[in-house]
């Protein structure tokens, strides 16, 4: 049986915990984490699963999971649901996190569960109008942060896959640009606006004559997807694979047990702070996340006769369903409609 190591509360450190197994017995979350890696799961994906694993058996009172079965996870599900009150979202991704463990880790099959689901809402999302966007843009910090919003309005990208562009990514001829690894672990193709075309260059000098200073330092190595390091051991020093919007900072891989420093992409909550804060100074009262910006490039698609199929596929959605949702906010909704006030 694989020991336990959960991590304090506070200090973050792993607490070994009363086991009966060999002390050479690898640690249980180590094995999950090593089990996501080889299954090629992203990492915000393996800190999720573990930090879900960790509630779990503290919520039993840090009994092995092997010990427990079905009703002790319809038990923890429906803690969640009724007395955390997490969204479904949240909830299912605790799900997730605790098959995975039993498939993949321990080698048994839950029975169908009973547990007490947390319900899922129906929102709408936030849209801006033409106007507001240039608002917020224009009370922006000057690129890349502003190219990056324009970006972000501009393709439909999720927020962390315009902050994992990489100069390779970019096809200036065809005025595309490939998203890669997206959710669901996709690729898709985006528009590349021509007006960006100028300050896109720019930005590739830019991380260009970085990359030749990192070099020159001994250092330039980017982290490089799957194996790829390993078959091309020269290409994580190649430019074509360096970050578009890199980092101010090079940082410690967490993924490499050797600690290499490398440049990162910049980091994300970065650019959701700025948005915050132009929004406010743009004096813009609706709640404003980058993904506002996403849900406004496909309204103002459909808004202007473009077909939801097309749509569906520049946003990398898996169903049209889930591209319906943009239906509902457009001009033949609500704003569409003369309140009768207004006829009196």
């Amino acid at each position: 049986m694989s020991s336990l190591a959960i991590p304090h509360a506070r200090t973050g450190v792993a607490t070994p915990q009363p086991q009966t197994a060999q002390p050479q017995s690898p640690r249980l979350l180590d094995l999950v984490r090593t089990r996501l890696r080889t299954l090629h799961y992203s990492k915000r994906t393996e800190e999720a699963y573990v930090g879900w694993l960790v509630r779990f058996i503290r919520f039993h009172d840090m009994q092995h999971p092997s010990t427990l079965g079905g009703p002790d996870v319809e038990r923890f599900l429906s803690h969640l649901a009724t007395k955390r009150h997490v969204a479904a979202s949240t909830q299912n991704q605790a799900f997730a996190a605790i098959l995975f463990l039993y498939k993949h880790i321990l080698d048994r099959e839950l029975p169908p569960l009973n547990a007490v689901r947390a319900k899922r809402p129906e929102r709408l999302p936030v849209v801006l109008s033409r106007t507001e966007v240039r608002r917020v843009i224009a009370h922006l910090p000057r690129d890349p942060m502003a190219l990056m919003v324009e970006l972000l309005y501009g393709t439909g990208m999720r927020v962390l896959e315009c902050c994992r562009l990489r100069i390779k990514d970019l096809d200036f001829d065809r005025h595309q640009i490939a998203v890669r690894e997206g959710k669901g672990n996709k690729d898709r193709m985006v528009p590349l606006p021509a007006s960006l075309t100028g300050r896109l260059h720019e930005q590739v000098h830019r991380v260009a004559q970085l990359h030749r200073e990192d070099v020159g330092a001994g250092r330039g190595s980017v982290w490089m997807p799957t194996a790829l390091a390993t078959k091309y051991p020269m290409a994580a020093r190649e430019l074509c694979w360096q970050y578009v919007f890199p980092s101010v900072r090079l940082s410690l891989d967490p993924r490499t047990p050797d600690g290499i420093r490398r440049r990162h992409h910049v980091d994300e909550s970065s650019l959701q702070k700025a948005v915050r804060r132009a929004a406010n100074r743009a004096g813009i009262r609706k709640k404003i996340a980058c993904h506002a910006f996403r849900h406004s490039f496909a309204t103002h698609l459909l808004e202007s006769g473009a077909d939801i199929r097309t749509v569906q596929d520049l946003l990398g959605h898996a169903d049209v369903t889930t591209t319906q949702i943009y239906t509902h906010v457009l001009q033949r909704g609500a704003c569409g409609v003369v309140s009768p006030l207004d006829r009196l």
